[in-house]
């Protein structure tokens, strides 16, 4: 059991590394570099469409087995879900439940709005256009909560790491 328990947290850990660090260097690097080295708008966002779409391939698989392996590593609390509000470790694992939820549902709209439709749109050289720059404008925030709140939960696993101790 040690040694399942070890792998899962070891996968665990490895697909948190890609959702985070792969949402960081989208936003943080990839993003404002890709001003320097596209023409316009338009391919800028056909760019980032393009490559948002093969991170995807590898982050959508992360984050799903990134729930899955974070359920099981909270078995314990999860059979007793008294302990899930009497105790800090609970407490704080509620907190990072509630955010992974979050950063889901962001995610998930996130998605959605950048359908095969939107990327036509998007594609279609209309860049200027005010529809467009309010997709845009919608995916670029959209991405920042997400990494604001990946970081976040990896705040709380640190936490949890920790034993749950809270500083009063």
């Amino acid at each position: 059991m040690a040694l399942t328990d070890s792998l899962l947290i070891w996968v665990h850990l490895v697909t948190a590394s890609i959702w985070v660090g792969g949402s960081i260097f989208l936003g943080i690097v990839l993003a404002p570099m890709l001003k320097s080295i596209t023409g316009s708008l338009g391919d800028r966002i056909a760019l980032m469409i393009k490559i948002g779409r093969r991170f995807n391939k590898i982050a959508m698989p992360s984050f799903i087995i990134l729930i899955l392996t974070g359920i099981y590593n909270s078995r314990a609390f999860l059979e007793e879900p008294h302990l899930l509000f009497e105790t800090n470790y609970g407490i704080i694992l509620v907190f990072k439940i509630i955010l992974v939820i979050a950063t889901l549902v962001t995610y998930i709209i996130h998605i959605r709005i950048l359908n095969v439709e939107t990327e036509k749109t998007l594609s279609a050289g209309n860049a200027e256009s005010i529809y467009v720059q309010s997709i845009r404008s919608k995916i670029i925030h959209l991405g920042r909560i997400t990494v604001i709140l990946s970081v976040t939960i990896l705040l709380l696993a640190a936490l949890l790491d920790g034993g749950g101790i809270l500083v009063n």
